[in-house]
């Protein structure tokens, strides 16, 4: 994993936050606004994006121009573009759009950086509610509306005690579904909805299981760096690197994860 001299981790950190900022101005006006329009970007299904996503990545690429046009980017709605530096930004404007447009206030930026062996630090930010979850380069820490503290991921649950959540019922294909549903019949207490702000709960120490698939590298490398930060593990259903997307399983201790996967092992194919 990249690990930068201490005078490019605070350059770094820097950047993520006024990019976090500007992504907060872009998106705020759209929120709950009379009339917001949401485009479909996919055929025979619903994918929607709105001007408050791509303004979003537009008001990041903008900071990234003035401040590390060095570096590569990968981004949901405007895609990549290589940089000289080895690192690139992996950005969701909006993760969660159906939400968003929904007005529930679960969807969240995500900005991570990194090099090709996955996320070095990341931040999930929540721009309505103010809350801010950052992990990485010795950072583990939530600010918002109650001041500011670490990020513990929860420990010590089996998984007969675990709460876990997913953000789709159908979480993908039939196959991945039963393999979820595998898991959750043995947990507590199942959740649905809440994109990324089911990682960042995980990172808190409030729920202990996030089992999705489907995923894209922009959907889950701020997660792992925030996750990872605060003690959990991310991997995909194989125990190998999640950060390039697909079938994803994150878990708040390494004993919750290993009894999880156990589980998922059976459901690899298909």
């Amino acid at each position: 994993m990249f690990t930068p001299d201490p005078d490019t981790r605070t350059a770094l950190i820097a950047t993520a936050n006024a990019m976090a900022d500007a992504a907060r101005q872009a998106i705020l006006p759209h929120f709950r606004a009379p009339g917001l329009a949401a485009d479909n970007k996919e055929a025979g299904g619903y994918d929607p994006v709105t001007e408050a996503d791509r303004a979003a990545e537009r008001a990041m690429r903008a900071v990234l121009a003035e401040q590390r046009p060095q570096d590569g980017i990968l981004g949901e709605e405007y895609g990549a573009s290589e940089g000289s530096s080895g690192l690139t930004w992996v950005l969701d404007p909006i993760d969660g759009t159906r939400g968003f447009i929904s007005g529930t206030p679960t969807w969240g930026v995500l900005i991570a950086v990194g090099d090709e062996t996955g996320p070095a630090f990341g931040i999930i930010d929540q721009p309505f509610i103010g809350e801010r979850f950052t992990g990485g380069f010795g950072l583990a820490e939530v600010t918002g509306p109650q001041g500011k503290g670490p990020l513990a991921a929860r420990g010590g649950r089996a998984l007969a005690q675990a709460t876990i959540f997913t953000t789709f019922p159908e979480v993908g294909s039939a196959q991945e579904r039963a393999g979820f549903e595998a898991v959750a019949s043995r947990c507590r207490l199942t959740r649905y909805g809440m994109d990324c702000y089911a990682y960042a709960l995980l990172a808190a120490g409030q729920v202990d299981l996030v089992i999705e698939a489907g995923l894209n590298a922009y959907d889950i490398q701020a997660p792992i760096a925030v996750i990872e930060a605060a003690g959990g593990i991310v991997t995909d259903w194989a125990g190998g690197p999640a950060h390039e997307g697909g079938r994803v399983l994150a878990a708040g201790s390494a004993e919750l994860h290993a009894e999880a996967l156990q589980v998922l092992s059976r459901f690899l194919d298909g």
